[in-house]
Parts: C-alpha cells; sequence; structure tokens
C-alpha cells in the first residue's frame, strides 16, 4: 500500500454512508406512504359498504376510521342509488421532520340495497345515513 493512499477507505465510507442513509430512510417513508394508503382503500371501502346498507353516518365515519390513518378525513356522500365515500390523510414521516406532508386520499362507490335509502336520502326508519 503506498503511504498516499491512507485513509481512502475512510474518507469514502465518510462519503458513502450518509448516502445510503438518505437512500434508506427514503425507502422506508414510501413504504408508508404505500401502507397509509392501503389504509385509507380499506377504510372508503369499509365505508362505502356501510352507506349501502343503510347505516346512520356516525356508523359509518366509525367503520371507517377504524381503518382510516390518523387524523383522516372521512366524507359520505349518496347520489341516486350510488353511495360514495372519499378517506383522505396528510401523512407526514414521524422522523423527518423536514419532509413535507403528503396527501393520499382514495375513495368507494357502492350500490345502494334495495330499500335501505329512499329517494329523499332517509332510512327505511327514517334516519339520515
Amino acid at each position: 500500500m503506498r503511504p498516499s493512499d491512507r485513509g481512502s477507505v475512510t474518507a469514502e465510507a465518510a462519503v458513502g454512508l450518509p448516502a445510503l442513509v438518505a437512500v434508506l430512510g427514503a425507502a422506508l417513508w414510501a413504504v408508508g406512504l404505500i401502507g397509509a394508503q392501503l389504509e385509507c382503500v380499506d377504510a372508503a371501502r369499509a365505508g362505502a359498504r356501510a352507506v349501502a346498507r343503510g347505516e346512520p353516518v356516525a356508523s359509518v365515519r366509525a367503520a371507517a376510521a377504524r381503518s382510516a390513518p390518523r387524523g383522516a378525513e372521512i366524507a359520505v356522500s349518496i347520489v341516486g342509488e350510488m353511495a360514495r365515500v372519499r378517506i383522505s390523510a396528510l401523512i407526514r414521516p414521524s422522523w423527518g421532520l423536514m419532509l413535507p406532508a403528503i396527501r393520499v386520499e382514495a375513495s368507494a362507490s357502492a350500490a345502494t340495497e334495495p330499500g335501505a335509502i329512499d329517494f329523499s336520502g332517509r332510512t327505511p326508519e327514517g334516519r339520515m345515513p
């Protein structure tokens, strides 16, 4: 080994290690976003099924909130014979304070069951969904 090559491995490690940590952090952040997106999809589907059965809005929101990411916004709408639930959440990494929050969204629609909701938007028992 030549005397001029001493310390080159240390210098390369000092440059390469932070880059490796940054790539690993980005990969973990991407996995977290994908997980949050899947939670939104599951929550929207659960909510749409509940609306289609004619359950009240409070029950629909509770069903959707069980699967949704923390702090998610839940919007429920009924247009004609179609029920739609939209879930939206801002996701921030807990370890990276300088990274911006990213919004993930999902929606699901389901045809209402016959007799569950009439055209006035009321269930057979007279309650609003």
